[in-house]
C-alpha cells in the first residue's frame, strides 16, 4: 500500500459520528447543521438538460470537455468578475467537481524530489488541500484565520524560509468555515509572494454564489489579477455548481486562469480519467447559462441568515458572515470546548453543529477551531429557526450551571 495513506487523518463527519457514537439523543425531530450539503430544491430546468441529453451517454466524453461548455463558463467568468476576455480554448477547464479538481491539482503541480516541498493551507480548513499535500508527498504548513483579521488568514506571519520552499498555496475566499472574503489587498501581497517564491496559488471559490448583498459579489482572484494589471500566471480558481445551484450530486464545475498549468493539469487528468459525461455537461451549461434561480438561491439563504443569526447572538459570539452559507460561532465563554458544545447540544436537543476543531489543525499546541463551532444553514427557514431556538434554549442552560 502506498504508505502516505498513513498520513491521512480521519474527515470530519467520521470523527462527529465516533463523538456521537453511544449517545442516545433527545426524542425531539433531528435538526442537523452539520454537513454543507446544498438542500434547495434542484431547478427542474437543469433536471430536463440532463435527462433531454442521456442519449449523449452512448460517447466517451473529451478529457476537456464540449466547446459549447467551456465558451459558457469563459463568458460566466467575463460577466461575473468583469473580465475583458478568458480563453476557452486555453484558459478553463471542466471537472468533476471542484473537490476531485482541488485534489488532482497537487498532484500535477508538486515536484516531490524537491526536498522539504511545502504547501500552504488555511487553518481550519477543508481537509481536502491536507490530504491532497500529503500524497503528492508534500507537507502542509497552516496559517491560522484570526478574529481580529476578519477570520482570513494573515500571511505576513509566514517565514521567508517557509515561502522559499512552499510550491502551491490553497487558499478559500468566501472561506469555509469562517465565511471571510480576501480583499484587494489581501491577494496583492499574495501575488507578490507568488512572484518572488514562484508557488502556484489555487484558489477554491466554490462559495462565490452565496453572498447577502446583490450589488456587492465577493471578490474572485481571476478579477484581483485583471484589477491589479497582472495576467493569471500561477493562478488558477476553481468553483462549482454545487453550492450555487443546488445540484451537489452533478460533480460538476470547472479550473480557470493559467494557460501553462492548465495544458499541464490536462495531461495529468487524460491519464487520471475523470471527464464530464455528457450528459452533466448538458445540464451543466443549462446551469451557467442562467442567474435567476441563483438569485432566488441567494435571496433564500439571506433570509436564514437574517432571521437565525441575531437570535444566536444573543447567546453566543456570533456575527454574519462575508459570504458563504456557515456561521462560525465562538462557544468557550460558556464553559465547555467545542465538542463538548456539540456532544452535550445533540445529547439534549438533537441538534447537530460540527466542532471547529475538527476543521483545524494544532500548531505550536492551538487549534485555531478549538473554541468554536461551524453551523451549516442548509434547511429550510423553518427548520433553521427551530434549530436556533432549540441552540439557545441549550446556551441558556448552560449560563445558569
Amino acid at each position: 500500500m502506498n504508505p502516505l495513506l498513513n498520513k491521512l487523518q480521519p474527515y470530519p463527519f467520521e470523527k462527529l459520528r465516533l463523538l456521537f457514537a453511544d449517545i442516545m439523543p433527545a426524542s425531539l425531530t433531528p435538526i442537523s447543521f452539520g454537513m454543507g450539503e446544498p438542500k434547495h430544491p434542484t431547478p427542474q430546468f437543469i433536471k430536463d438538460a440532463l435527462i433531454n441529453a442521456l442519449s449523449g451517454l452512448a460517447s466517451y466524453p473529451s478529457t476537456v470537455g464540449s466547446a459549447e461548455l467551456r465558451q459558457v463558463l469563459a463568458a460566466w467568468l467575463q460577466a461575473r468578475y468583469q473580465l475583458p476576455s478568458v480563453d476557452e480554448a486555453t484558459e478553463v477547464l471542466p471537472v468533476a467537481g471542484s473537490r476531485e479538481a482541488l485534489f488532482s491539482l497537487a498532484q500535477t503541480v508538486i515536484d516531490s524530489s524537491r526536498p522539504g516541498a511545502l504547501v500552504i493551507c488555511p487553518n481550519p480548513f477543508y481537509q481536502i488541500y491536507e490530504g491532497a499535500a500529503l500524497l503528492a508527498g508534500a507537507q502542509p504548513y497552516f496559517v491560522a484565520a484570526s478574529a481580529h483579521n476578519r477570520f482570513a488568514c494573515d500571511y505576513t506571519t509566514v517565514p521567508a524560509e517557509v515561502w522559499a520552499r512552499t510550491q502551491l498555496l490553497y487558499l478559500c475566499s468566501p472561506g469555509n468555515p469562517t465565511g471571510a472574503v480576501l480583499s484587494l489587498e489581501d491577494w496583492r501581497r499574495l501575488f507578490d509572494y507568488s512572484e518572488r517564491y514562484g508557488f502556484v496559488i489555487a484558489a477554491d471559490e466554490c462559495y462565490s454564489e452565496i453572498y447577502f448583498d446583490d450589488a456587492q459579489p465577493p471578490l474572485g482572484g481571476l478579477q484581483a489579477a485583471h484589477l491589479l494589471g497582472r495576467g493569471f500566471e500561477r493562478l488558477l480558481v476553481l468553483s462549482s455548481l454545487s453550492k450555487r445551484s443546488n445540484v451537489p450530486g452533478l460533480r460538476s464545475g470547472f479550473v480557470a486562469g493559467d494557460a501553462a498549468l492548465l495544458k499541464q493539469f490536462i495531461r495529468y487528468r487524460t491519464y487520471h480519467g475523470c471527464a464530464l459525461n455528457p450528459a452533466v455537461q448538458a445540464a451543466s451549461i443549462a446551469a451557467w447559462s442562467d442567474e435567476a434561480h441563483v438569485r432566488e438561491n441567494r435571496a433564500k439563504y439571506r433570509r436564514k441568515f437574517q432571521a437565525v443569526t441575531p437570535l444566536l447572538a444573543e447567546v453566543l459570539d456570533v456575527h454574519m458572515p462575508d459570504a458563504g452559507f456557515y456561521l462560525w460561532a465562538r462557544v468557550d465563554g460558556l464553559g465547555v470546548n467545542d465538542t463538548e458544545f456539540a456532544q452535550r447540544l445533540f445529547t439534549e436537543y438533537n441538534v447537530t453543529v460540527l466542532p471547529g476543531s475538527y476543521l483545524g489543525r494544532d500548531v505550536g499546541g492551538v487549534n485555531p477551531g478549538r473554541d468554536y463551532v461551524r453551523l451549516a444553514l442548509m434547511a429550510e427557514l423553518d427548520e433553521c429557526l427551530a434549530g436556533a431556538q432549540r441552540i439557545v434554549a441549550f446556551c441558556q442552560g448552560l449560563k445558569r450551571i
